[in-house]
């Protein structure tokens, strides 16, 4: 009966693998991006660009100091905002993001969603330490705040972020505009919308013990641990459950340590028994996304996104940096302008359907799997081969096995999404 009334899971895991926990010598970067059930995710590339000095720049709530230069981005995102749930950069730095709560209070206030911060993370840093650096500047200045879901009903947290890049990872955690970061070099490292760094702080917000002083949440005495000054001490029921889901991936990192594969990580995902994969009533994983970083610069990093709701149900498909990449219309939902009922205020006062064409024929698999199992299952074995296909190429290509040239690069991600959809059909 305990079992029964145990809270669903309703946010995100983050994970990453470093030498010697991989199998090669690469980084592996996953995150699923759990939402509110009907959500939409999108999977967008945004090229490289210059601005004018002073520019501004609209995000999803506020306006904030627009980059002279910012880096070429992918990411998977909520079609209704401005920013990312997770995504990457040509320079092959990876972000997720996840939501908590402590004892700085939230407010309803707008201000940068965590979700903005991601992009705005990715768009910005060379390197995962680059990309923090800007994070906690824009935190510092601009504050995070305002709903981050599509209702009426605010919903509002503060953020923990996942970095990584080639060489390491790093693991941010707010507090309001506090923050305290840690270096991870080896080995692997997860997050589940709970604060995890104790007393292991790389760097911090130069106020953060002085601000815990004053509230008194810290003497002042002894080793500073970030996790017991600033949790809450009654932590909702959301937080509760997630204190499970973190200590399932901690340990399902651990059972494959030393190697660690993109694979792994894909089924590390799509497990539906530790809570990871979500699908619940209220909330379920809306995208996924898995990265290889080889620590070989001259090797490419490889991306890949279901843009489709429930990984252990969808395609994981690969994407690459390259020059003239093919637009993937078929995983952009439709958009609004100043019409959309998140540009109106109040916001959210009306729905729009924003289910790509991708995500349509998603959803006409899902019922035909639940209405016909023979049919189901001849489509699930499709859908395994598709990925099967995908990620051999990748291993191939990676191994110098085989030579993609850049116009077949600049389409994969276009040519799998297509496939994927007449298969559907």
């Amino acid at each position: 009966m305990a079992e029964q009334n145990r809270p669903a899971p309703s946010s995100c895991d983050c994970f990453v693998a470093l030498p010697p926990a991989t199998a090669s010598r690469a980084v592996i970067f996953g995150k699923n991006s759990d939402r509110p059930r009907d959500e939409v995710q999108e999977v967008v590339y945004l090229p490289a660009a210059t601005y004018a000095r002073g520019a501004k720049l609209k995000c999803t709530y506020i306006e904030v100091e627009q980059a002279e230069r910012t880096h070429a981005v992918i990411l998977s995102r909520p079609a209704w905002l401005w920013g990312a749930e997770m995504g990457a950069n040509e320079h092959g730095v990876c972000i997720g993001n996840e939501g908590v709560w402590t004892k700085e209070p939230v407010g309803e206030e707008e201000a940068l969603l965590g979700m903005d911060l991601v992009r705005l993370g990715l768009e910005r840093g060379r390197s995962a330490h680059e990309a923090l650096q800007a994070i906690t500047a824009l935190l510092e200045h601009y504050g995070q705040g305002g709903s981050c879901k599509e209702d009426p009903t605010p919903f509002v947290y503060h953020n923990t972020f996942l970095l990584a890049d080639r060489t390491e990872a790093w693991v941010l955690e707010t507090a309001g505009r506090y923050w305290a970061a840690q270096r991870i070099r080896e080995g692997t490292r997860n997050i589940s919308n709970q604060l995890s760094i104790g007393t292991d702080i790389t760097a911090e917000h130069m106020g953060l013990r002085r601000h815990a002083q004053s509230q008194g949440w810290w003497s002042g005495d002894g080793e500073f641990n970030f996790t017991k000054v600033f949790s809450l001490t009654h932590q909702p029921v959301r937080m509760e459950a997630a204190k499970a889901r973190y200590c399932a991936g901690k340990q399902l990192l651990q059972q494959h340590a030393g190697r660690i594969t993109a694979e792994t990580i894909m089924d590390i995902l799509r497990d539906k028994a530790s809570g990871i994969c979500v699908d619940s009533e209220g909330f379920r994983t809306t995208g996924s996304m898995v990265s290889i970083l080889p620590q070989d610069p001259a090797l490419p990093c490889v991306h890949f996104f279901t843009a489709t709701p429930d990984p252990s149900r969808s395609v994981f498909k690969p994407f690459i940096f390259v020059a003239n990449v093919t637009p993937v219309l078929k995983v952009m939902s439709p958009s609004f302008g100043d019409k959309d009922p998140v540009q109106k205020v109040p916001r959210f006062q009306s729905r729009v359907d924003r289910r790509h064409e991708l995500y349509q024929a998603h959803q006409a698999a899902l019922d035909l799997m639940e209405t016909s199992q023979e049919q189901g299952q001849k489509l699930q074995q499709t859908m395994q081969d598709l990925e099967r296909q995908g990620l051999e190429a990748m291993k191939e290509m990676l191994a110098g096995g085989i030579t993609l040239d850049p116009e077949e690069l600049a389409d994969l991600l276009f040519d799998c999404v297509d496939t994927e959809i007449k298969f559907y059909k």
